[in-house]
């Protein structure tokens, strides 16, 4: 995703040039063709978040778009009152790119673990939340983001995802992608677990349940069109995410889902993702997931699980 981000960048900013990136001391080979290209457009600005958050916002008030690039976890878990006074409260057009979502850096620790930036950033007034499934849609995402004009939060694996698209598609923020038809539920994917939701789809299919599987890669705002079509004609909902419950995809679908005073809405809504703990083993992504239960085995026991206890059968 990362490299699929920087090749995207430089073809935007070759195309914009307002486009300027700062980085937290992070991506120094990644960005060589971008320096090379843009030498006066590139900004290191060390370990340093907050203070690059507050560079970037004095760059848009001058007419520039800044995309600032770290760590999911210190970009913006180390910047999140810069992003909300400087960038969110000014409504001001700065792309604020978390590298390494979830587990990502999993082998680095707890401290490196990106699992709660999606309530962080959703909670923000003006703040849009993108969270791309593959390397084609990272590119499509930093693209709209830009052109947007406006705060966005976009939120990147680290290297190495499995690419599920195979052409480009139709990328338009706030509208899911189905990337595989389905029946009898929706697994509801966000960010780099779409791979997993793809995997999960063929293990169901081949206990008898039908899986339609969406890249929801915008959170906020959600596609409340694809939400009123999905639980008004599947038996269940299901939202993946490496991401703690609380203020995640699943909790806005949640919240949606509450709001709404309409009896077609009868699919029942359950959840793939993390526990509300600090993951404090080591291992590499592939192991934290499992322990997670982020595995195409531990989606199938939740959807069967969940089919059971709507008195509908599982197969």
């Amino acid at each position: 995703m990362r490299n699929a981000f920087a090749a995207e960048l430089l073809a935007l900013a070759r195309e914009d040039e307002r486009v300027v990136l700062l980085s937290g001391d992070m991506g120094n080979n990644l960005f060589n063709a971008f320096k090379e290209a843009c030498p006066d457009r590139f900004f290191n600005c060390g370990a340093a978040e907050a203070n690059m958050t507050g560079v970037a916002a004095g760059m848009a008030l001058a007419g520039l778009r800044p995309v600032t690039y770290s760590i999911a976890s210190f970009n913006p878990g180390r910047c999140a009152e810069q992003v909300r006074l400087d960038i969110c409260l000014q409504n001001l057009p700065v792309v604020v790119v978390g590298v390494g979502a979830g587990f990502s850096y999993a082998s680095l620790g707890p401290t490196h673990h990106s699992l709660e930036d999606i309530a962080w950033m959703r909670s923000l007034p003006n703040m849009t939340v993108l969270c791309p499934g593959d390397a084609v849609e990272t590119r499509c995402a930093l693209r709209a983001a830009l052109a947007l004009g406006g705060p966005v939060y976009l939120r990147l694996g680290k290297k190495n995802e499995p690419v599920v698209h195979q052409t480009i598609p139709p990328f338009e923020i706030g509208k899911g992608l189905t990337v595989r038809e389905g029946g009898d539920i929706a697994l509801l994917s966000v960010g780099t677990l779409l791979p997993l939701a793809v995997e999960a789809a063929e293990a169901l299919a081949g206990r008898g349940i039908s899986a339609e599987v969406v890249s929801l890669h915008t959170i906020k705002p959600l596609d409340t069109a694809l939400l009123q079509r999905v639980f008004a004609s599947r038996k269940l909902v299901v939202v993946l995410e490496e991401h703690v419950a609380a203020g995640g995809a699943w909790s806005a679908v949640a919240e949606w889902r509450c709001s709404q005073d309409d009896d077609s809405l009868r699919a029942r809504l359950a959840r793939c993702g993390v526990d509300d703990v600090f993951y404090t083993q080591g291992g590499n992504t592939a192991w934290m997931r499992r322990l997670a239960g982020l595995t195409p085995e531990g989606v199938c026991a939740v959807v069967e699980n969940a089919l059971r206890r709507t008195g509908a059968n599982p197969a």
